[in-house]
């Protein structure tokens, strides 16, 4: 039962973007609300010694009293925090938070008023930029013939066939060894580093630095002790920087064949010729050069936006955004068994240059958020289940798994939103402003959007055009408003790659 009550509001902090507000509700308001909830409690409950419908309201105070004054202040607080936000024509950035006045005990047996003040920032309001005079550029390159015959090659190389060498033959650079390993430290095994019919191609680079190169000249049946030491930034703790020793029992050595590309090859993959393969392949490269095009000009068109919007920000988004910032490039740094300490800048330099981009991300998400609400820009409920098959299709076998966690965590869905509205307000944008082409080179259209020219760190991105069939080639796209990304920054100071143990057979 919906009951009118009154309160007070009173502005008592708005300093900035920075609110905070004090409410007052009568407790004659929270008595009525009570009397209301009992008399709906008086129809439900069954209690011995009175018949249905027929048990007192003063029986009913006594019993139930305290608990349902608790439900109607939890109730009152919220719908008077939403009144009083309304009322005030305010925009909250956050959930405000609550502080309850005086004692709570009181407010319950009805000697008190209910007050509390509600602490929040509001979303800043801002002019938006005329769209229709912003400039962009949009790198673009044409998918050519040469570069259909690499990825032919490099689909060739990756579907190359081995063939037994003469009995007697010496194991070569390229070739696929079937060994038996026990890894040593100091005479004795340790764990991980045995395994038996395990498939290793010389000069893959699987193996830790040195263990392939010496199994050169092997023959089957020959006994090779490996001799390696260990990366001193290995990741098991315990192996990193040690010398250890292999004993090896070559069992197989089997030469690269070589794969003819023609109509047979093709039908490995589904396809009936080689000219179909190589229109597959053109496709399925035109996709990538296209979303890497896009990628460049949604970059600069928020560069471009975050140039042209200056407002102040809500202290605590950007707080929020740069702890979030923050404990990733930390969590990235813990991978690596370091801490910002290890690093070759001050910790105070990277935390000043996370929080600018912290700053970007609130002042860019501001922006296209308003946009978004201003031109009515939405995500469909087909788009969103789009994007939900997309994401189901990732898990083979456990598809209803990934449905059901979707279900019932409305913030991840939340996240596969995000980046559609992104998108779609990116290009909303791109259909008011002037976008000019500019042929470029694959090399230079395929440079990472996302990385600060102008900053020692780099991260390379492998784009792998061999891909056939759309369904098996995944691209993640970043939704962070192509800013550099904290992953990247520790990722750059990080070592060469490790390399991993020998690996069992089931891995290789």
């Amino acid at each position: 039962m919906k009951m009118d009550w009154t309160m007070q509001v009173t502005v008592t902090n708005a300093d900035g973007l920075k609110r905070e507000l004090k409410i007052q509700v009568p407790a004659k308001d929270l008595e009525a609300k009570l009397g209301a909830k009992l008399d709906e409690l008086k129809n439900q409950v069954r209690l011995k010694g009175f018949r249905p419908g027929k048990v007192p309201l003063s029986h009913l105070r006594k019993t139930f009293g305290k608990q349902v004054m608790g439900e109607v202040i939890q109730e009152t607080v919220g719908e008077s925090t939403q009144k009083a936000i309304e009322g005030e024509s305010l925009r909250p950035a956050f959930q405000p938070a609550i502080d309850l006045e005086g004692e709570i005990q009181d407010v319950i047996d009805g000697k008190s008023d209910l007050t509390f003040k509600m602490s929040f920032e509001v979303i800043p309001t801002f002019d938006l930029a005329d769209f229709s005079k912003v400039s962009l550029e949009r790198l673009t390159s044409e998918v050519k013939d040469e570069e259909i015959d690499e990825a032919l090659k490099r689909l060739a190389e990756n579907q190359k066939n081995f063939e037994a060498r003469a009995e007697g033959a010496k194991a070569e650079h390229g070739d696929l060894l079937t060994i038996d390993f026990v890894g040593k430290i100091d005479g004795v095994a340790f764990d991980g580093g045995s395994a038996e019919d395990a498939n290793l191609e010389i000069g893959s680079g699987r193996f830790i630095p040195g263990f392939e190169e010496q199994l050169v000249g092997a023959k089957v049946g020959d006994d090779v002790e490996v001799k390696v030491t260990f990366p001193a930034e290995y990741g098991a703790e315990h192996l990193a920087g040690k010398d250890a020793v292999f004993d090896v029992k070559v069992k197989e050595v089997k030469a690269p064949a070589e794969v003819k590309v023609d109509d047979e090859f093709a039908k490995r993959f589904g396809l009936e010729s080689l000219e179909k393969l190589r229109e597959a392949l053109a496709e399925q490269m035109k996709n990538d050069y296209a979303r890497m095009s896009r990628q460049h000009l949604k970059r600069a068109m928020l560069d471009k936006l975050d140039e042209l919007h200056s407002f102040e920000l809500p202290p605590t988004m950007v707080e929020q955004e740069f702890n979030q910032i923050w404990q990733q490039f930390e969590h990235e740094l813990q991978h690596q068994n370091k801490t910002a300490a290890d690093l070759d800048e001050p910790e105070e330099e990277i935390r000043a240059e996370y929080r600018k981009i912290a700053e970007r991300r609130v002042r860019l998400g501001l922006v296209l958020a308003e946009v978004g609400e201003k031109n009515a820009i939405t995500v469909t409920e087909q788009e969103l289940n789009q994007a939900l098959a997309q994401r189901a299709r990732q898990f083979p076998g456990q598809e209803r798994q990934v449905f059901q966690f979707y279900q019932q965590n409305p913030q991840a869905v939340q996240e596969l939103r995000a980046p559609i509205f992104e998108d779609k307000v990116v290009d909303f944008i791109a259909e008011l402003a002037t976008v000019t082409d500019k042929v470029v080179s694959r090399d230079e259209l395929f440079t990472d959007p996302d990385a600060d020219e102008h900053d020692h760190h780099h991260h390379d991105h492998d784009h792998d055009h061999d891909h056939v069939h759309d369904e098996n080639c995944d691209h993640d796209h970043d939704h962070d408003h192509g800013d550099e990304k904290p992953a990247k920054k520790a990722a750059a100071k990080k070592p060469a790659a490790r390399k991993a143990a020998p690996k069992k057979k089931k891995e290789d």
